[in-house]
C-alpha cells in the first residue's frame, strides 16, 4: 500500500443468509458471501495487514477466517465489535421503514429509538472495543471485521461524515481504510463483488 504510517482496516462483513425471524446477530455467510471473500482478500493484501480480528458474530468471523486463511494472516475474534444490539427486526415491513429507523439512530444518538442500545451507547463499546485490539498489536497495519452501523458511527465521529449517506453506501462486503493515529479516511471501497 502507498503512502507512510499505520492503517486501521475497517471491513465490513460479507453478503449473509438473510433468515426470516433469526437475530441478524446470529446469521451465517450466505455461498455468494463467501465467495465474495475472495476479491476481499484481494483488497486486503494489498494493504498488507499484519493480522484479522472480527467480532464474535458468526457472519463476521466466517468473513475474516476466510480472508486470514486466503492471505496466511493470523486470526482472533474480539468482543464488543459486534453490531448494534437489535435483535430481530420486528414490524419493519420495508427496506424503507428499516432505513427510517436508522435514520433516527444517527439523528438522536443519545435516546434509545432502535433497538438495545442508543447510537452514543454503541459508538462507545465500539470505539472502546477498537483501541483494545489496537493496544494487543501495537504495530502493524490491522485489519478488523466488524459491522455496517457501528463502522459507520466509528468513522463518522472521526471523520466528520453524515452517517446516513455512508451508511447507505457500504455494500457486503466492504472496507474503509484509515490512517493512525489522526483516523483520517484514506480509502473506501463500497463494493467488493465476486467474480461471474
Amino acid at each position: 500500500m502507498a503512502g507512510r504510517g499505520r492503517r486501521l482496516i475497517l471491513v465490513r462483513h460479507s453478503l449473509p443468509e438473510f433468515v426470516t425471524g433469526v437475530p441478524a446477530s446470529r446469521w451465517h455467510l450466505s455461498d455468494e458471501g463467501r465467495r465474495r471473500c475472495q476479491p476481499l482478500a484481494g483488497h486486503l493484501a494489498a494493504c498488507q495487514p499484519a493480522a484479522v480480528v472480527s467480532s464474535t458474530e458468526p457472519k463476521a468471523i466466517e468473513t475474516g477466517q476466510i480472508c486470514a486463511g486466503l492471505l496466511e494472516l493470523s486470526f482472533e475474534t474480539a468482543p464488543g465489535l459486534h453490531e448494534h444490539q437489535r435483535g430481530v427486526v420486528r414490524k419493519l415491513g420495508s427496506k424503507e421503514e428499516f432505513e427510517a429507523q436508522v435514520r433516527h439512530f444517527f439523528e438522536q444518538p443519545d435516546r434509545l429509538v432502535f433497538g438495545g442500545e442508543t447510537a452514543d451507547q454503541a459508538h462507545a463499546r465500539f470505539s472502546t472495543a477498537i483501541a483494545g485490539v489496537m493496544a494487543r498489536h501495537p504495530t502493524g497495519h490491522l485489519a478488523i471485521v466488524s459491522h455496517g452501523t457501528v463502522m459507520t458511527l466509528f468513522i463518522a465521529r472521526a471523520t466528520g461524515l453524515d452517517p446516513l449517506p455512508f451508511w447507505k453506501n457500504l455494500g457486503l462486503p466492504a472496507l474503509a481504510i484509515l490512517s493512525l493515529p489522526g483516523l483520517k479516511l484514506r480509502q473506501l471501497v463500497t463494493e467488493i463483488v465476486s467474480e461471474p
